[in-house]
């Protein structure tokens, strides 16, 4: 089944992404998603893709996906602006195109209805699998049903679309009394699902914006019935609440809240739609700064980061997942994460390269019993194992692996027993021995560690002079490492959140 639209359906999104993710996002959804007209601005990428929307959910570098609806110039307002002007050229700067919003509420309920459709197919191959495993078939068996269940999955997807259209249009026909279109109420449903969580401080006040009071009863509600067209008293129907992010010039004149009311009373003006704060069927994010407007509509509920398949989180799961890829894992690889933790590295590599085995070394016992719970959890099997041993000395033959992929524990979060600056010197001799030549070493460091990791390889690659004795910098236990083989290929710093870390890639010559 094809997984694309045609190019005259292409959707454009925009998805948000942390600090130093942007990159790995534009080359995600080039790769996965053959995006076009690809636009990188910091924390966003925006771009346009006929692929299917479960498809375009799947991405792993991105932290939420967005329906576009406008982009635009900022607005460049004069020093000393009044709000009231400035109310008045953003509300003609946003609603000159009434067609512009309707349309995209209807492509926005259009892919509703395929995420509520795809949702549907999972679940009946789960029950499926279930009923397999219940009826005793043995685990050969039960794993061919899984296979090709997975490869069926958009098959029964699409055919259950189809399948609702038809019975939808045949309803139709029978009935004359019954809407041929979708009231747009259908999409509270999805929106008990997928509806964002969102800062309420931002949100507008609907007693403060002005639109025309919807009494009127909704009819029962069903997303998989969607049609793509929707009649002019349906779009009055509409329901929303605004999200509002300002920053530079504009926010001087306007606050957030105050560009969420105009916002807010100028489309119940220009649509009739009504503010609602609970339960919106709609919630358009704005972001407004010096440099761009950006307007979209949230797809999801939950964020992509949120990982369906992992139980408890350690390492954020874009920032795991970037790392793997760095590593350029192929069929057949062995990787090994020496500081697993709780998994989350090898997790997010074993579901992206499925050819590949993993190994996952821990000291703890507490961390090994959550990083086995997420490999059951993400139903990994054999191809994730775990380890208790120490980085410092791994049971591992010299140059046996392919990709050491390490997230060494700093900042607060971390309580370790051991001082990492001082140990990081056999921690580092360890994985460069395990590596095989011309292997993989991507770690992630603070921006202490890693200043002391350039100063150890510095040291490694200089040699000492004649009357000089090999010592580490301070802050470094000494030891017996020998001259380094690892050559850097590129740094790069990401957000974690309230700190910042370093990754940092090698390949062993």
């Amino acid at each position: 089944m094809n997984d694309t639209r045609s190019d005259t359906n292409s959707v454009r999104y925009y998805c948000t992404a942390g600090n130093g993710m942007e990159s790995f996002l534009v080359d995600e959804v080039k790769r996965k998603l053959a995006a076009k007209d690809v636009l990188q601005i910091p924390g966003k990428v925006l771009f346009s893709s006929s692929a299917m929307v479960d498809r375009v959910r799947s991405l792993k570098a991105a932290e939420r996906l967005f329906l576009l609806l406008k982009q635009d110039s900022p607005l460049g307002l004069p020093a000393h602006t009044s709000p009231a002007r400035a109310s008045y050229v953003l509300q003609s700067r946003l609603f000159s195109d009434r067609n512009q919003w309707t349309g995209a509420v209807r492509t926005w309920s259009r892919l509703q209805g395929e995420l509520a459709a795809n949702r549907k197919a999972d679940k009946t191959t789960a029950v499926r699998a279930r009923k397999e495993t219940e009826e005793g078939k043995g685990d050969e068996e039960e794993g061919k049903f899984l296979v090709e269940s997975r490869k069926r999955t958009r098959e029964l997807r699409v055919e259950e679309w189809e399948s609702k259209k038809l019975r939808s249009d045949k309803q139709i026909n029978d009935k004359e009394e019954e809407d041929d279109v979708l009231d747009l109420s259908d999409v509270k449903d999805v929106e008990e699902n997928e509806a964002p969580d969102t800062e309420r401080s931002r949100e507008i006040d609907t007693n403060q914006i002005s639109g025309t009071n919807h009494t009127a009863a909704r009819p029962e509600r069903n997303v998989g019935s969607c049609s793509k067209t929707m009649d002019q008293q349906e779009m009055e129907n509409v329901s929303f609440r605004i999200n509002c992010k300002c920053t530079g010039s504009l926010s001087r004149c306007l606050s957030a809240q105050e560009i969420s009311k105009v916002l807010g009373a100028g489309l119940s003006r220009l649509l009739g739609w009504k503010a609602d704060l609970k339960s919106p069927q709609l919630e358009i994010n704005a972001h407004l700064s010096n440099d761009y407007i950006l307007l979209g509509i949230p797809l999801t509920r939950s964020p992509l980061a949120s990982r369906s398949y992992i139980k408890t989180t350690g390492l954020r799961s874009t920032i795991a997942w970037a790392m793997a890829s760095l590593a350029q894992i192929q069929p057949g690889f062995c990787v090994v994460d020496p500081m697993c933790g709780v998994g989350t590295i090898l997790i997010e590599a074993a579901q992206e390269h499925k050819a590949a085995c993993f190994l996952g070394v821990d000291i703890d016992d507490g961390q090994l019993q959550k990083a086995n719970e997420n490999k059951t959890f993400a139903e990994l099997g054999s191809r994730v194992h775990l380890l208790k041993a120490s980085s410092m000395e791994l049971p591992l033959p010299s140059c046996s692996i392919d990709a050491v992929i390490c997230d060494l524990p700093f900042g607060r979060k971390f309580d370790t027993k051991i001082n990492m600056a001082a140990k990081l010197p056999l921690i580092l001799s360890e994985m460069e021995r395990i590596l095989c030549v011309g292997g993989t070493l991507v770690v992630l460091l603070s921006p202490q560690l890693s200043s002391l990791m350039k100063k150890l390889l510095s040291q490694k690659h200089t040699g000492p002079t004649s009357d000089q004795k090999a010592t580490p910098p301070a802050g470094m236990q000494e030891s017996d490492f020998h001259l380094s083989s690892l050559k850097h290929h590129m740094s790069l710093r990401v957000s974690l959140g309230a700190i910042d870390g370093l990754i940092h890639k090698y390949v062993k010559a």
